[in-house]
């Protein structure tokens, strides 16, 4: 399944208490550390993105962000050593269905794992009585049924 990054920051908003910085090599090159699993990276933020990365606003809005998450005035997110970021990121997926209502909006998620979100009330309701009875010993015909369901009540699905 393709993974589409909406840009809205939010998996990395709580990074930092996963990842330090541990040296500065100058010239915007670090090692961090993954303070759960010990393991080091070398990290680079991109030329282009320094004018980003030196703005340091967002810990304002979230003291506990990744080190290397910044906004741009559109309010879209980027990692701005994304080339050389740490494995974990790498593997890291948001979502499986992105769920949005008529108008575009995120109504919630289904994340690995089978986690889900809900940023709509009415969207919660409809997965506890429509879609969390589904059977999901076939996780593709669960997730055409997910999508059919979900369409029928006016939502988007991606996937």
């Amino acid at each position: 399944m393709p993974f589409s990054c909406q840009q809205c920051g939010e998996c990395c908003t709580r990074m930092g208490y996963v990842f330090d910085i541990i040296a500065d090599h100058g010239e915007y090159a670090y090692t961090v550390r993954n303070q759960y699993l010990g393991d080091l990276t070398e990290v680079r933020v991109a030329p282009e993105m320094v004018p980003l990365f030196l703005d340091r606003g967002i810990f304002d809005r979230y003291p506990k962000a990744c080190p290397f998450l910044r906004f741009d005035r559109e309010n879209r997110a980027f990692c701005t050593v994304h080339l050389t970021r740490p494995e974990l990121c790498r593997i890291y997926g948001c979502w499986l269905l992105l769920i949005q209502d008529a108008s575009g909006r995120r109504a919630g998620r289904v994340m690995q794992g089978g986690h889900v979100s809900f940023d709509d009330e009415l969207l919660g309701h409809i997965w506890e009585n429509h879609i969390r009875p589904l059977d999901r010993t076939d996780e593709e015909e669960w997730q055409r049924n997910v999508i059919r369901i979900l369409q029928r009540f006016g939502y988007i699905v991606i996937r």
